[in-house]
């Protein structure tokens, strides 16, 4: 993407004609999606702050600096009540809007009231800024007998399946989904080079394309195959994926692909996400209908972290596999029975009880 050229925004005299005040208000917009650019971010991410900011602008009707935590706190509940936004859709512009006026404070203060007249203030306070990335509904996944019942029930339809092919497909993404807790994008990238049985004890997928912080590019990572995965890379680079065509041993090929040849590369195609969502909602409406409608693929993800921990595998390993960040990320993943702490309790005394030679 391409910013404007911009200009000197300091000046000895203060703004007279509404031109002047348009032309200084989008050189306070381009001066921040300029620092964007310095600290690293994608196109895709400073767009987005760019759109945040503008609608804010379009919706307060008078110059930015201007802005208050009333303003703020009217066009927070616009987003949500009227124009009906998801949760984190708000968060994302309520911190985008924050930020960008930190930005405008910590620079431009001196400038805007030289100018306009006017003291900056930060509209996003502590009173309407979104305090989580999920403040709404968590995804509780279901629980372990649950989603044995819903894979079982989908292997043995496997050699029923009207087209076997993609049906093996879906069975295997969202096994991983299951077992590793990769993501959506993540999983879809993956090409055949990207299994390395070499590495470890139970072979690795190398994640090219994990996902970064905002907007920095992907953040790649390896995950071992623990939790049977390396049993299902097995079968499907064994017994399945060379049906789908002949370059099942080229390394640039996709690991999962649809039935289509892409023109250009003479590979199979990529599947893309409508069809690996849409296999995963069949096979729940047919063998966990409960959860129709609720089981995804992020939901899947919970459930991975979740299992894991319950395994007594440590936290901090936990996030490593998911490719979190930060560990209170982790934890917002996990979800225990509600006994989890009585026994966790009972376990500890009894090390320590062992330990005294008293148990």
């Amino acid at each position: 993407m391409t910013l404007a050229v911009v200009r000197s925004i300091g000046a000895p005299r203060r703004l007279e004609t509404a031109q002047e005040y348009e032309d200084f208000e989008q050189d306070l917009v381009d001066q921040y999606l300029l620092a964007g650019l310095g600290a690293g971010l994608a196109d895709s991410s400073i767009e987005d702050d760019r759109r945040a900011v503008f609608e804010f602008v379009r919706f307060l009707g008078r110059p930015v600096w201007t802005a208050g935590p009333e303003d703020a706190d009217r066009f927070l509940t616009d987003q949500r009540k009227a124009k009906k936004l998801g949760h984190s859709t708000v968060q994302r512009k309520a911190w985008t809007l924050a930020q960008f006026f930190d930005f405008l404070i910590g620079r431009y203060q001196g400038d805007v009231h030289a100018l306009t007249g006017h003291v900056l203030v930060q509209p996003i306070d502590e009173f309407n800024r979104p305090a989580e990335s999920e403040y709404g509904t968590p995804r509780i996944p279901p629980a372990e007998a649950e989603v044995d019942q819903l894979f079982a029930g989908w292997r043995e339809s496997l050699g029923q399946a009207r087209k076997f092919l993609p049906a093996a497909r879906d069975y295997m993404v969202a096994s991983l989904w299951r077992r590793v807790g990769t993501r959506m994008t993540e999983t879809l990238k993956l090409d055949i080079r990207d299994w390395r049985p070499d590495l470890g004890d139970f072979g690795k997928l190398h994640i090219r394309h994990g996902k970064g912080s905002r907007g920095r590019g992907p953040k790649p990572r390896l995950v071992p195959a623990i939790n049977s995965a390396d049993v299902l890379m097995d079968w499907w680079l064994g017994d399945v994926r060379h049906q789908f065509g002949d370059d099942y041993a080229h390394p640039d090929a996709p690991m999962f692909p649809s039935e289509r040849r892409d023109p250009l590369t003479g590979f199979c195609g990529r599947a893309g996400d409508d069809a690996l969502r849409s296999g995963l909602k069949n096979a729940v409406d047919l063998f966990l209908p409960t959860w129709s409608g609720r089981l995804t693929p992020h939901v899947l993800r919970h459930f991975c972290a979740s299992s894991l921990y319950l395994q007594g595998v440590d936290l901090k390993a936990v996030q490593e596999l998911l490719g979190h960040e930060w560990l209170s990320t982790t934890t917002r993943y996990i979800h225990v029975h509600d006994n989890h702490i009585e026994q966790t309790w009972a376990a500890a005394n009894q090390r320590v009880a062992s330990r005294l030679g008293l148990g």
